[in-house]
């Protein structure tokens, strides 16, 4: 391992650690979040060239399909990579592009895609996790990401997170970056907007692929139910459901 990549790699183990003793924090919505037909939000991030690219040049010809990812010392990546080789011929025959948005550097990413052998595709490095947010991912919490761990884990007990690390890393699949980040998926069609907003409610709620397609599928069609739905809006103001008011 080179110098460079070490010193990466050490840093986001800190910041796992670093995580692990806080806690999950944004673990709930303080506003609507980004939904269908909303105009997809665009940053311009390191791709793992380190050339510098707007997420919305993505979509400016064809549709996308964005993943975001999780920390890349997850299993659940492992798992979403097999995946992908399997679902990646479909969706560029459906004339998608497909990025992956991730936490680590350049040259993490770099690593992570050759090792785990990741289909040709642009890896966005997104280490402050401003994407995740705008595009209202939110922390889980231990039992959405450590639902079969030991109690200690679920407990976010000090030593066993240490234990955790040192296992991991022996492993030669170091914990780091954002413990909680949940993963989540979206397509966007050529003229910017949502076309589906999938949100992982745990580490590994992948989705299934045929909903991926056919919402790839009908990017770039007109929408026929724009609006809220009218029984919502119509409701009576005088009227309560049970638990509320």
């Amino acid at each position: 391992m080179d110098e460079i990549l070490k010193a990466q790699m050490e840093a986001a183990e800190k910041r796992w650690l670093g995580g692990w003793k806080l806690g999950p924090q944004r673990t709930r919505w303080t506003s609507t979040p980004l939904q269908v037909g909303d105009a997809a939000p665009s940053f311009t991030f390191p791709d793992a060239t380190g050339r510098t690219v707007a997420l919305d040049s993505f979509w400016k010809d064809r549709s996308a399909l964005l993943l975001f990812w999780r920390h890349f010392g997850c299993s659940c990546g492992i798992d979403r990579s097999r995946r992908l080789r399997e679902e990646h011929p479909h969706y560029l025959a459906l004339g998608a592009n497909v990025v992956i948005i991730g936490q680590g550097e350049p040259e993490r990413a770099t690593a992570y895609a050759v090792r785990y052998g990741l289909p040709p595709t642009p890896i966005l490095c997104d280490t402050e996790a401003r994407a995740f947010e705008a595009y209202g991912l939110l922390e889980g919490r231990p039992s959405q990401i450590l639902f079969d761990a030991p109690e200690a884990l679920l407990d976010r007990d000090l030593q066993a997170g240490l234990d955790f690390m040192a296992s991991r890393r022996e492993e030669g699949r170091p914990l780091v970056d954002s413990p909680w980040l949940l993963p989540g998926e979206f397509v966007i069609d050529v003229a910017g907007k949502v076309v589906l907003a999938y949100r992982y409610n745990y580490c590994e709620d992948f989705p299934d692929p045929r909903v991926l397609y056919a919402a790839l599928r009908h990017a770039g069609k007109e929408d026929p139910h724009p609006n809220p739905s009218p029984a919502w809006r119509e409701r009576p103001t005088g009227l309560l459901r049970e638990g509320e008011g």
